[in-house]
């Protein structure tokens, strides 16, 4: 299983990098619409939706509403998609923090999630969208913001392995401690302050960089959590398993999709 990880990720990794930074932004929204649309179609089958059609229907409307988004043009709505993101990150916090596994999956349960959805990939499509588009320091922000989430990621795993006593949220991720959340943002937040020393010879700059990559790996850690209770409620471990040892597109983007409109707005509000 290792092995096999190290593998996809050493093919994945040059591929992501390279894409952020030899392709115009109109080309890297096509390929995040194409990749977001396959974390749609595993979000169909988590609601779950019944049937083959809808499971394809779910994720090609959506796509649809991607493609209206940047048609109008995007930096006219990206405020509303991100501030809507915001408001939805904190009531998944107040549901995730609450939650109780069930395997309900009623009409009306199944309208909620797949409206959730919606919530989850569009905003952060939007977000990255946008990030990559800024002027000069697009690519640039783009990758760090990537690399700020694996850095807690893996922070917050190694943290856990190595001093985890006590559980975030045993209810829904059993696995996850608070030493885990620790180190996660205590690694993250080191590397901000590192970059930001590089890259500015600001204090405001710097102190602004690490505040809000500090705000969105704690909301990374709410789109975790909140992916993982989706599986738990269906009774499965992976999203899917089209990516060979790390399962699902979800999988591994479940924490961007709460980081990226959170840090997008930072910049934004704080005039980064």
């Amino acid at each position: 299983m290792l092995k096999t990880r190290l593998i996809s990720a050493a093919i994945m990794i040059p591929l992501v990098v390279g894409g952020i930074f030899f392709l115009p932004t109109a080309s890297v929204a096509l390929v995040l619409a194409l990749i977001m649309g396959v974390g749609l179609w595993e979000w169909a089958r988590l609601v779950p939706l019944q049937t083959v059609l809808a499971q394809l229907l779910y994720p090609a409307v959506i796509l649809l509403l991607v493609w209206l988004a940047w048609r109008a043009p995007l930096d006219a709505l990206i405020n509303i998609l991100l501030v809507a993101a915001l408001l939805w990150w904190l009531a998944a916090l107040y549901w995730v923090s609450r939650a109780k596994i069930t395997t309900e999956s009623g009409a009306l349960v199944r309208v909620m999630k797949s409206v959730i959805g919606l919530l989850v990939i569009l905003p952060a499509w939007a977000a990255l969208v946008m990030l990559h588009g800024r002027e000069q320091d697009g690519p640039l922000f783009t990758l760090f913001l990537l690399v700020l989430i694996w850095i807690a990621d893996s922070g917050a795993y190694f943290a856990g392995r190595r001093w985890g006593r006590t559980k975030l949220a045993p209810v829904v991720s059993p696995g996850k401690t608070w030493q885990g959340v620790y180190g996660g943002i205590g690694s993250s937040g080191l590397f901000a302050l590192v970059v930001g020393l590089l890259y500015s010879q600001s204090v405001r700059w710097t102190a602004g960089l690490v505040l809000v990559s500090l705000l969105a790996v704690m909301f990374s850690i709410v789109g975790d959590l909140l992916e993982s209770l989706m599986k738990r409620q269906r009774g499965i471990k992976d999203s899917s398993h089209i990516i060979p040892g790390h399962g699902g597109v979800l999988d591994r983007i479940d924490s961007l999709t709460a980081a990226a409109p959170v840090f997008l707005l930072g910049l934004y509000w704080l005039e980064l």
